[in-house]
């Protein structure tokens, strides 16, 4: 082919990339030297705008495939921006993970820059805590084992050494898990580092610390890799942590052509140390960077979007300047539904009747999802949809390509792949293969491990199709490939049956109709978030997530009572109030309460100081009611004159050890003692909040307290 017929179909190429694009994307796909800033709001096809500016980069001749980074976060939307760039032209292009792309330059460049073996990456870090808390002879059980090696993660990931993590947990006012002083979780720190020395071992977050170094410190390594990788592009940049922003600063080098794109109203992750910052201060760090805003939804309907829009509307002003206002692309469909009931095991049969009914409507059970805000909300969950005959797959279960039905067929397929002389359709040879392995055209009629199995055949049926729709003339070993790449990154194929899911693991998917249950005070936003603000708002920042991912159908409920024939006391979330009919009953309670209309009190000290009344469930209207946990009009529910006696203990230990008092025990935490007044240390670490070490330091004291208190009554 002659050089000007070459740039020619390079030319056409590039033309066909921006064709299909609104003008928006277009924008993006068209800026192709950096900086770039792209607010992307949820739907707006985020990933579809950058692989076309990837793609449109090559065939216009500007990037050479192998000189560009594509990074993201996860390995599942790795993958699927793998896969779209191959049906683009570029399969080229390397799309990896912050920590991929990491220990890949880590394990090339550490013979020469360090010497010696590279240390053993370990993916958990449980066991190496749990020893690192045993030689400090600390007692630790496995929820504390587990809550200290998510605040390791995120020392390390926020750059803070052992040495420097008491200064900067006391100015952000960040309590140590597990009942822990700053002092004595810098040692734990101290200690987990020791014990991966003494083990040759390495975490997720060595990974990019490790690569941060040598790129800092051998100037030639950085100069190789910078001569590599001339263009990058981040994905889910409101969830860049300060380590991952160190790293993305040393692989540039001072260059500008980077593009970013993210929503900072789906930063839900900034306990693993994301943060929005680093997005919304683009434009000021880099002068003169291009900003498109992606606000076309393409996803939802006009009114799901519109009760996205509303519940963000509601947040504090600097939220609402942050985010991007979505306009709904698709036809109108039905309101979102809410509905109160009367406990957590009557919701779930209430949801799984609907659910069963959506599916006999014709909604593939595929397109269904039930999300929720704690995974303990599952159990009755999977059990109202087991007694109505729905198949669920529980999101964050067994992997998907870890199946014993998965490997079975994959072996099968890279036997058939031999043969395939591309004389049948590729769904048709592979429905064939996947038939010798139990697959049938019609599902089995009764729910249970058969039926799973089925669902996990079907999904790579259902692959096949794909592979056949996006490259026409695929043969059995294309689909092999396909999912031999898929299985490295684990991005599994879609499975039919219902999803379960918490709105964490939602994220970046979607579904035709979605259930949101549980949406509650306490558990939505979640109990120990309900104090502060911060906090509050990425509660409603995951509710947005949940609210997003449905297409047509949003259904949203809530028990009253934990249990059946419970205490009533539950009231639908703060984040609903304005957004769903009001109930006149309710409405009645709060007039008569004085607790005004939607939102009551709320609107007046910010939504991150809302609390309900432990007694009556009515929201509370003074800083005073908000702190002991009722209204004033309420009788208390423990002891009052218990309470006070443990208050002034509680002021003059913390004023003896000169900490905050909430560092000794929280206001709620000395509710429940005194409602409960243990008569003994066993009943007393019964109680949230009292940990070991807290339970060693002080439980002597309390019960001595609450010992005085009965005697003096």
């Amino acid at each position: 082919m002659s050089t000007s017929h070459l740039a020619a179909t390079h030319a056409t190429l590039a033309d066909a990339v921006l064709a299909s694009l609104d003008p928006e994307q277009r924008a993006v796909a068209s800026a192709l030297r950096g900086p770039v800033c792209v607010l992307a709001g949820a739907g707006t096809g985020k990933t579809r705008a950058i692989t076309h500016r990837i793609a449109h980069g090559v065939h216009a001749g500007v990037y050479d495939p192998r000189s560009v980074l594509a990074l993201t976060f996860t390995s599942r939307a790795a993958g699927e921006m793998r896969s779209r760039l191959r049906d683009l032209g570029v399969p080229a292009v390397q799309a990896r993970t912050f920590h991929a792309a990491a220990l890949r330059q880590l394990q090339y460049f550490w013979p020469t820059a360090v010497g010696g073996p590279l240390p053993v990456l370990v993916e958990h870090k449980a066991r190496l805590v749990a020893e690192a808390a045993s030689r400090l002879r600390l007692s630790v059980d496995r929820t504390a084992v587990r809550d200290l090696s998510a605040e390791v993660e995120w020392a390390k990931v926020a750059l803070l050494t052992p040495e420097a993590y008491p200064a900067a947990v006391t100015r952000a006012g960040r309590t140590p898990p597990a009942g822990l002083d700053p002092g004595a979780m810098s040692r734990v720190m101290q200690s987990y580092e020791d014990v991966k020395t003494d083990r040759g071992a390495m975490d997720f977050e060595d990974v990019l610390l490790l690569t941060c170094g040598i790129l800092a410190e051998r100037g030639d390594v950085a100069e190789s890799v910078r001569r590599q990788y001339r263009h990058f592009t981040v994905d889910e940049y409101q969830d860049v942590s300060p380590l991952q922003q160190r790293l993305l600063d040393l692989w540039l080098g001072g260059r500008e052509d980077v593009c970013v794109v993210g929503d900072a109203s789906q930063t839900i992750y900034s306990f693993a140390g994301a943060t929005p910052a680093h997005l919304l201060e683009f434009p000021q760090r880099h002068p003169g960077a291009a900003v498109v805003r992606l606000v076309r939804d393409y996803r939802s309907t006009p009114q799901v979007v519109a009760l996205a829009n509303r519940l963000l509307d509601r947040a504090p002003a600097a939220a609402v300047r942050a985010r991007v206002e979505l306009v709904a692309q698709r036809p109108p469909g039905p309101d979102p539904t809410f509905t109160e009931y009367d406990d957590d095991v009557a919701e779930a049969a209430g949801v799984a009747a609907a659910v069963r009914r959506r599916i006999d409507a014709g909604t593939p059970p595929a397109e269904i999802a039930v999300l929720f805000r704690t995974n303990g909300q599952s159990e009755p969950l999977e059990a109202a949809l087991s007694d109505a005959g729905v198949g669920y797959v529980l999101r964050g279960g067994e992997k998907f390509f870890f199946r014993a039905e998965v490997r079975q067929a994959v072996l099968l397929l890279r036997g058939a792949a031999r043969s395939d002389d591309g004389s049948r359709p590729l769904g048709e040879a592979v429905r064939d293969v996947l038939a010798s392995a139990g697959w049938t055209a019609e599902p089995p009629s009764a729910a249970g491990a058969a039926r799973e199995r089925w669902a996990s055949l079907q999904a790579l049926a259902a692959l096949a199709d794909d592979v056949a729709a996006a490259r026409p003339g695929a043969r059995v070993a294309e689909l092999v490939a396909e999912v031999d790449e898929r299985s490295a990154a684990q991005h599994a194929p879609t499975v039919q049956g219902v999803t379960l899911a918490s709105f964490h693991a939602a994220k970046g998917l979607e579904w035709d109709a979605v259930w949101l249950v549980g949406v509650s005070e306490g558990l939505l936003p979640i109990s120990f978030s309900a104090d502060d603000p911060d906090k509050v708002e990425e509660e409603r920042r995951l509710l947005y997530v949940g609210i997003t991912r449905a297409r047509e159908h949003l259904a949203v409920s809530w028990g009253r009572a934990r249990t059946p024939g419970g205490r009533a006391s539950r009231t639908p979330s703060r984040f609903l109030d304005g957004l769903r009919p009001a109930d006149p009953a309710e409405r009645e309670r709060r007039r008569s309460s004085g607790a005004g209309g939607a939102g009551g009190a709320r609107s007046k000290k910010g939504p991150g100081l809302a609390r309900v009344c432990r007694s009556c469930g009515l929201a509370l209207n003074t800083p005073a009611e908000r702190k002991v946990g009722r209204c004033e009009s309420c009788p208390p529910t423990y002891d009052e004159a218990v309470f006070d006696a443990l208050r002034g203990w509680r002021s003059s230990t913390a004023s003896e050890a000169k900490v905050p008092a909430y560092v000794v025990f929280t206001d709620a935490t000395l509710v429940a003692i005194a409602e409960t007044t243990p008569a003994d240390t066993a009943a007393l670490a019964r109680i949230p909040g009292v940990g070991p070490a807290k339970l060693e330091r002080y439980g002597e004291a309390v019960l001595g307290v609450l010992r005085e208190a009965a005697a003096g009554a």
